[in-house]
C-alpha cells in the first residue's frame, strides 16, 4: 500500500491548520487594535467629560465669586451712603420732628442711593422741585404716576450745594407744608414711629406713587433704618 496520498492528505490538513491559525491570528490581531481603538476612544471621551466638568466648576464658582464680591462691594456701598445721611438726619429730627428712618428711606429710594443724576450732580436727593426761577435750579425729565401709569416730564429742580442741604429743604418742607397748605404733612409730623409716618406721607399727598408706602418701610426694615430713631 502506497503511504503518498496519505502523506498528501497529512500536508494539506497541516497546510490548512497553519492557513486557518494565520487567519486567526491576523483576525485576533484586528479585534485587538479594534478593542484599542475603543479602549483609546473611551479614555479620550472621559477625559473630555472630566476636563469639562472641572471647567464647568470653575466657572461657576469664578462667577459665584464674582457675584459674591459685586453683593459685597454693593452692601458697602449702601452702608456708607446710610452713614453719610444718618447724622444730619438725627440732627433734623430734634429741630423737626421728622423721624430719621422715615428722611433716609426717602433718599435711598427717590435718589437711587445717591446714584441718580439729581441727586450726584445737583445734590437733590427727594426730586425737590424749584419753586420759581432762580438760578439755583435745573431743568431735567422726570417720572409721574398720572392716571395708573408712569409717564416721563420736563421739570424744574432745586439744586443744592451739597446732601446736608438737600435733607435740611427736605424736613422743612415737611414741618412748613407747602405755600398753599401749611399742614399738609401734619400726620407725618405727629407720627410715633415709622409705620405712622409712611401712612402719613401717603395720605398727605406726599408722593403719586400707590406703592410708596409699601417702597418706604420694605428699605427701612431691610437696612434696620428705625435704629436712628430717637
Amino acid at each position: 500500500m502506497s503511504l503518498f496520498p496519505f502523506i498528501v492528505r497529512i500536508n494539506f490538513k497541516v497546510r490548512k491548520f497553519e492557513v486557518g491559525l494565520a487567519k486567526y491570528k491576523k483576525g485576533r490581531k484586528r479585534r485587538a487594535k479594534k478593542a484599542n481603538m475603543i479602549l483609546m476612544l473611551i479614555l479620550v471621551i472621559c477625559g473630555l467629560v472630566i476636563i469639562l466638568g472641572f471647567h464647568a466648576l470653575y466657572e461657576n464658582g469664578y462667577h459665584t465669586d464674582n457675584a459674591q464680591n459685586s453683593n459685597n462691594e454693593v452692601a458697602v456701598e449702601h452702608r456708607k451712603f446710610i452713614n453719610k445721611l444718618a447724622p444730619q438726619a438725627q440732627r433734623l429730627q430734634g429741630q423737626y420732628n421728622i423721624l430719621p428712618s422715615i428722611t433716609l428711606a426717602q433718599a435711598i429710594l427717590e435718589s437711587d442711593w445717591g446714584t441718580s443724576k439729581l441727586a450726584s450732580k445737583y445734590y437733590n436727593l427727594f426730586g425737590v422741585k424749584a419753586q420759581d426761577n432762580t438760578t439755583h435750579s435745573v431743568y431735567l425729565n422726570t417720572q409721574e404716576f398720572v392716571n395708573g401709569r408712569y409717564v416721563t416730564i420736563k421739570a424744574r429742580f432745586q439744586v443744592y450745594q451739597d446732601w446736608n442741604e438737600s435733607l435740611a429743604d427736605h424736613a422743612k418742607l415737611l414741618a412748613y407744608g407747602t405755600k398753599w397748605n401749611p399742614q399738609q404733612y401734619k400726620d407725618v409730623i405727629a407720627a410715633d414711629n415709622y409705620l405712622q409716618a409712611a401712612d402719613g406721607l401717603q395720605q398727605d399727598g406726599y408722593a403719586t406713587d400707590p406703592t410708596y408706602t409699601k417702597k418706604l418701610i420694605a428699605i427701612i426694615k431691610q437696612y434696620k433704618l428705625y435704629q436712628y430713631d430717637d
